[in-house]
């Protein structure tokens, strides 16, 4: 949901411009499918002042916020990946303007965030659930746990940061535990981890004002127990 969310805003710019052009742009996932973007829907406003816990828009929003306040105070460098796109059809109204009216998600994407920090290489996902349960393991995809799977081997950091939006709690998993879960399902296990496992194998993440997340403090304490 968050990464649909990002690609979204990503392209609605560009897809206005095909509508200018004429024609309706064409975006296609690396299986073919199309993309179709949904109109996004406006909530009523409330006269209600938002609390300090919610005031953040999305866990990506908050995350983009917290990285920028790492990288403006020379405390870690790290960012969003962006989504290769692969371009097929590009018209030339005028000399001077391109439209592009087909475009293709060139491969499916890892995980969400990549940088470093203190000399570390740092790589983790960013994933949403309104159920307040557990955490549904269908939120990740075999490619990303693999993908963070080479990362650890190669000696780098990789987790999950993973928010209950219910309860506007948000956790910090280590990609080891989160491994063991994954391995559980496809024993034929639950399909997802209990809240009380995630208290149990995570840390809790306290929402801030600057920065946002605070998860290098968490990082800070991996790297001490780990390295």
């Amino acid at each position: 949901m968050i990464r649909f969310i990002h690609l979204f805003f990503t392209f609605f710019a560009i897809i206005r411009l095909g509508e200018k052009g004429g024609r309706t742009l064409a975006f296609h996932y690396p299986n073919g499918r199309k993309f179709m973007p949904q109109p996004a829907k406006i909530k009523p406003s409330h006269s209600k002042e938002m609390s300090y816990s919610n005031r953040g828009k999305t866990l990506e929003d908050d995350l983009n916020e917290t990285n920028q306040y790492y990288l403006t105070n020379g405390i870690a460098v790290i960012h969003k990946k962006p989504t290769p796109i692969q371009i097929v059809d590009v018209h030339y109204p005028k000399r001077s303007a391109a439209i592009i009216k087909e475009a293709y998600f060139k491969q499916a994407s890892t995980t969400d965030y990549n940088g470093v920090y203190k000399g570390k290489y740092i790589d983790f996902e960013a994933k949403e659930t309104k159920s307040t349960p557990s955490f549904p393991l269908k939120n990740f995809h075999a490619h990303q746990i693999k993908h963070m799977q080479a990362v650890t081997a190669q000696g780098g950091i990789a987790f999950v940061i993973m928010r209950f939006s219910i309860t506007d709690t948000i956790y910090l998993m280590p990609a080891k535990e989160l491994f063991v879960y994954w391995e559980r399902m496809h024993a034929g296990g639950r399909k997802s981890i209990t809240i009380q496992e995630v208290e149990t194998t995570s840390t809790k993440i306290p929402l801030g004002f600057q920065p946002r997340i605070d998860y290098i403090k968490v990082i800070d304490l991996l790297i001490k127990e780990n390295f």
